[in-house]
């Protein structure tokens, strides 16, 4: 038969007793003092630190060693703790584990909810389910915990949960598992959020709430994790892989000596002729019409050498960095511009690289099917339809990034991505050429034609430019 809920601390909370009585608790950004407990308050905690125990035992045990005079103390405490997210709760059967429910953040207190047995249940479309270490755990961007799959009868109820089920039809799918277990294990579900009630009519609450219908599931778990709030990983500057791998180097090496070089325009002379900013900013928009004579390799040569070279590098961080015209965090610059020329002056057709050290364009391969096929994706992206004199892909060398931050990285670089964007818009705009971001495109298509390593350096933007019409 099931016990009832099983309390312990998080695996990962350090706890000292620093003198008899005394405790200190440390996680992440939790670090509190326990000071002077009992006797019976410090055998729940080793209780608590150890395989746990239900509140029940908890509540003997306290008793049998205090007496009355420190349960109001426990129970505080058990509040506090559970409120600071380091309070885990486990079903066992005949001393083996199914499941644990784990916090993944303080933002909302765990409040254990009853699943009512006569009630059908169905798994949320955010769930999912995949490989932590050694463990399945189960996940959602809608909770504010995991729940550690310790044993193959727990993912055979959560697998069973596709469609919607009462703990007495999960029981009698799965022999091995009585319906008052399934019923407790409903109740740790629907306490984490993972599964909803479906009401006599069919329908449950996330089909109802307009705002989480609009929602897909790979866009919400993108935004929880990358932002704190809903998850315990670390986030921001970690180095994880400092003394590991190397990182990447500041500029990629260039990719062939099949060179030219570009034009360098008079920044000084610039500053004096250029439109004013507000004028340029209020100018600035997508252009889908370019004209009949092409963009020059002098034009071509000025828009890159004003958005993306490399002004200096320099050492920061544990790596090289560099400065570039645009912002980015960390100075990773992960960003590269790969070019494929459709039409411009002096320039032949083809995929080029651009080195933004040395303000070259190395070439990589005449054109060919797959830069046919990505010219013409990019057209049809754009109402109208505009074949491009010159089409920038942006690929981000991954691991410029995220060798140092962890959590946000990719999120990093689409900031990076749209900060880059209106840069170049910017630039398009002051040298009165034809700029247009692309709203997507294809990372494969691109891997195929560069000949890139599509984990290493992957494609993360498009951007379309030529003359004005």
């Amino acid at each position: 038969m099931p016990q009832p809920i099983v309390l312990s601390f998080k695996e990962n909370l350090d706890i000292t007793e620093e003198s008899s009585g005394n405790f200190v608790f440390k996680l992440l950004q939790i670090n509190f003092n326990l000071k002077q407990l009992s006797p019976g308050l410090i055998a729940a905690i080793n209780v608590l630190r150890g395989d746990g125990a239900t509140e029940e035992s908890l509540h003997e045990l306290v008793l049998k060693t205090d007496g009355f005079s420190s349960l109001t103390k426990l129970y505080y405490y058990l509040q506090e703790f559970t409120l600071l997210g380091i309070i885990c709760h486990s079903i066992r059967v005949d001393g083996v584990t199914l499941a644990t429910m784990v916090p993944i953040s303080t933002a909302q207190k765990v409040q254990l909810v009853n699943a009512a047995p006569d009630k059908k249940y169905v798994l949320s479309r955010f769930a999912f389910s995949r490989k932590d270490g050694e463990q399945m755990v189960l996940e959602s961007p809608l909770s504010h915990v995991q729940i550690i799959l310790s044993d193959w009868r727990g993912s055979a109820i959560v697998n069973s949960l596709t469609k919607p089920q009462t703990a007495s039809q999960v029981s009698a799918l799965i022999p091995a598992v009585s319906n008052d277990t399934v019923q407790m294990f409903f109740s740790l579900l629907l306490t984490a959020g993972m599964v909803s009630e479906v009401k006599a009519e069919g329908q449950i609450l996330e089909q109802e709430n307009d705002t989480l219908a609009q929602w897909e599931f790979h866009d919400l778990l993108f935004h929880s994790r990358s932002r704190a709030g809903r998850h315990s990983n670390p986030l921001g500057k970690s180095y994880r892989f400092l003394g590991k791998i190397e990182p990447p180097p500041v500029v990629k090496p260039k990719v062939s000596n099949d060179i030219i070089q570009l034009d360098k325009p008079d920044l000084e002379k610039l500053k004096q002729e250029d439109n004013p900013f507000t004028l340029i900013i209020e100018q600035r928009d997508s252009i889908r019409v370019q004209g009949n004579q092409p963009i020059t390799d002098k034009q071509l040569g000025e828009f890159l050498y004003r958005t993306a070279r490399v002004r200096a590098t320099f050492p920061k961080d544990e790596k090289e960095c560099s400065d570039r015209p645009y912002a980015n965090g960390g100075a990773c610059y992960e960003l590269e511009f790969y070019i494929i020329v459709n039409r411009c002056e002096n320039i032949p057709e083809g995929l080029y690289h651009y080195c933004p050290l040395d303000h070259q364009l190395c070439k990589i391969s005449d054109k060919n099917s797959y830069l046919e096929t990505l010219l013409k994706n990019a057209e049809t992206a754009t109402v109208p339809p505009c074949n491009p004199q010159i089409l920038i892909i942006l690929a981000t060398r991954f691991p410029r990034v995220s060798w140092g931050y962890e959590s946000m990285a990719y999120a990093l670089t689409l900031k990076h991505v749209g900060v880059l964007y209106q840069t170049m818009y910017l630039v398009a705009t002051a040298m009165n050429l034809a700029p247009c971001a692309i709203g997507g495109g294809n990372s494969d298509l691109f891997a195929t034609a560069t000949g890139c390593d599509y984990y290493a350096e992957t494609s993360v933007g498009e951007f379309m430019l030529g003359s004005r019409a």
